[in-house]
C-alpha cells in the first residue's frame, strides 16, 4: 500500500485511504499548483514509479509535452484523452477523468484524478486511421441511411469529387441509375442484419458524367446493443477487369472473323425464339445462306481475299434483316438468320430480301467481286421443335433451291 502525507502534512491515515490505494483504476490526487499529493498502486503501476517518487511532484513533468494544460490542471465535465510518459521513457495514452475535491465550504482545494491506460485502443485507432487514409483502395464509412460519413483519398480520386462533396452524399446519389436497386438492396440486408458483408459489382458515376464498375465489399459493425451501428466499404476499380470480361465473353459467343453470332449463341438465341412462338409471339424462321464460290475465290485470289469476301457478306446479312433478328455464321460459308415473323409470305419476303443483298457485287481489296449465294428457309409454330431439325430443314430448302439453279456441290 502506497503512503503519503495528508494534504496538509498530518501523516494520521485518512478513512478513505484504503479504498483509495487498493482501487484497481488508476488513481491521484494533486494539489491545485500541479503537483502529487497521493497515489495509489495502480498509477504507480500505470507509470513504472516507486510512490515516493511520484508524491510531491509536478504532474506535467510526466506528461507529454503536447499535452500539457496550458492554465494548469484544471477539472474536465468530460474525460480527456492524454499521454503520459513512463519512467523508462516510453509513452503510453490514457483516458483521464479529473473532479474538484472541495472544502466543507463547497471550495476546491485538491483535484481527484482517475486514469485508465488506452495505448492499445489508440495504437488500435491509429493504425485504422493511416490504412484507411492510405489504402490503396477507396474505403468509406456509411451511416445506416446510407450517406457517406468518411472518406479516403482515393475513394474522392476514383469518384472525382472533393471529400466536402461526397460527404454527407447518399451513396445513390453517384450510383449508376440502372444500379441502384441492386445497392439499396445489399445496404438494407446490412442494415437489417440478414447478412454480415455482401460483396457486389455495380457501376457508380463520376462527376465527369462517366460511369466506373466498381467491385464493392461492405460489412456492418455492430454497436454496444449488437446491432449494426455503421457500415465499413471498400471500393475497387474494376473496369479493366470487365473490359477483359466482355471482350472474352465476345469472344466465346461471336466469330473472330465477322463479329456475327458463333453455333454457341446460336443455339440460345434459337432457343429464346421457340420459347417466345410457345408464348403465342409470331412464329420463328431460320434462314441459312451458302456462299456458293468462296472456294474458288480462295484458290484464286487467296485466303486473305477469301476472308474479306465473308465480312463482306456478313455485313450485307446485317443489312438486310430487320434489327431484332440475328445473324450467326456457323463456320466456313455457311450463315444462319433467326428470326419472328408473323406469316409465312412475311418469312418468304425476308428470305429473298437476303438472297437479294447476298447475290450482289462486293469490293474487295480493290478488286469487284461478284457474291453468289443459296438460301433456304424453315418456318414453325411449334414450340417443341429442335434446333437441328429446324437448320435441317432450312439446310435441304437451299440445297433444293441451289439444285433448281443448277449450283449445288457434289
Amino acid at each position: 500500500m502506497s503512503t503519503s502525507p495528508r494534504p496538509g502534512g498530518d501523516a494520521a491515515p485518512n478513512p478513505w485511504q484504503p479504498l483509495f490505494e487498493q482501487a484497481a483504476a488508476a488513481m491521484a490526487i494533486i494539489d491545485l499548483q500541479g503537483k502529487y499529493l497521493h497515489v495509489n498502486d495502480a498509477f504507480c503501476a500505470m507509470l513504472g514509479y516507486r510512490p515516493e517518487e511520484l508524491v510531491g511532484r509536478d504532474y506535467r513533468s510526466v506528461t507529454h509535452p503536447d499535452d500539457i494544460d496550458a492554465g494548469g490542471p484544471m477539472a474536465a465535465d468530460v474525460p480527456l484523452e492524454k499521454r503520459y510518459i513512463r519512467s523508462d521513457g516510453t509513452v503510453i495514452w490514457a483516458l483521464v477523468s479529473r473532479s474538484f475535491i472541495r472544502d466543507a465550504l463547497g471550495v476546491p482545494v485538491y483535484f481527484l484524478s482517475q486514469s485508465q491506460e488506452i495505448t492499445r485502443r489508440r495504437e488500435a485507432e491509429l493504425l485504422w486511421q493511416r490504412s484507411f487514409a492510405n489504402a490503396p483502395i477507396g474505403m468509406a464509412l456509411l451511416d445506416l441511411k446510407g450517406h457517406w460519413t468518411e472518406v479516403n483519398d482515393t475513394l474522392c480520386d476514383m469518384l472525382g469529387y472533393t471529400r466536402a462533396e461526397l460527404l454527407g452524399k447518399h451513396f445513390s446519389e453517384v450510383t449508376f441509375e440502372d444500379d441502384d436497386e441492386r445497392g439499396r438492396a445489399a445496404m438494407d440486408d446490412l442494415v437489417h442484419g440478414t447478412v454480415e458483408s455482401v460483396n457486389i459489382e455495380k457501376r457508380y458515376r463520376r462527376k465527369d458524367g462517366q460511369a466506373i464498375w466498381m467491385l464493392i465489399r461492405a460489412t456492418a459493425v455492430p454497436g454496444a446493443s449488437g446491432r449494426p451501428a455503421f457500415v465499413v466499404s471498400q471500393y475497387d476499380d474494376i473496369g479493366e477487369r470487365r473490359l477483359a470480361d466482355a471482350r472474352l465473353a465476345q469472344l466465346a459467343l461471336h466469330d473472330p472473323l465477322t463479329g456475327l453470332a458463333n453455333r454457341t449463341l446460336l443455339a440460345d438465341l434459337m432457343d429464346l425464339g421457340l420459347k417466345r412462338i410457345a408464348r403465342g409471339d409470331g412464329m420463328l424462321a431460320i434462314i441459312v445462306a451458302d456462299l456458293d464460290e468462296l472456294k474458288p475465290l480462295n484458290d484464286q485470289y487467296g485466303h486473305l481475299v477469301g476472308d474479306k469476301v465473308l465480312i463482306a457478306a456478313a455485313h450485307e446479312l446485317q443489312e438486310a434483316v430487320p434489327g431484332g433478328d440475328a445473324v450467326a455464321r456457323l463456320g466456313g460459308d455457311e450463315f444462319v438468320v433467326v428470326g419472328r415473323v408473323d406469316s409465312e409470305a412475311e418469312a418468304a419476303a425476308l428470305r429473298d430480301h437476303i438472297e437479294q443483298r447476298l447475290n450482289t457485287e462486293v469490293t474487295v481489296s480493290g478488286r469487284p467481286l461478284r457474291l453468289r449465294t443459296s438460301v433456304g428457309l424453315a418456318i414453325t409454330t411449334d414450340p417443341n421443335a429442335t434446333r437441328d431439325e429446324l437448320v435441317h430443314a432450312a439446310d435441304q430448302d437451299m440445297y433444293e433451291r441451289k439444285r433448281r439453279r443448277g449450283t449445288a456441290r457434289d
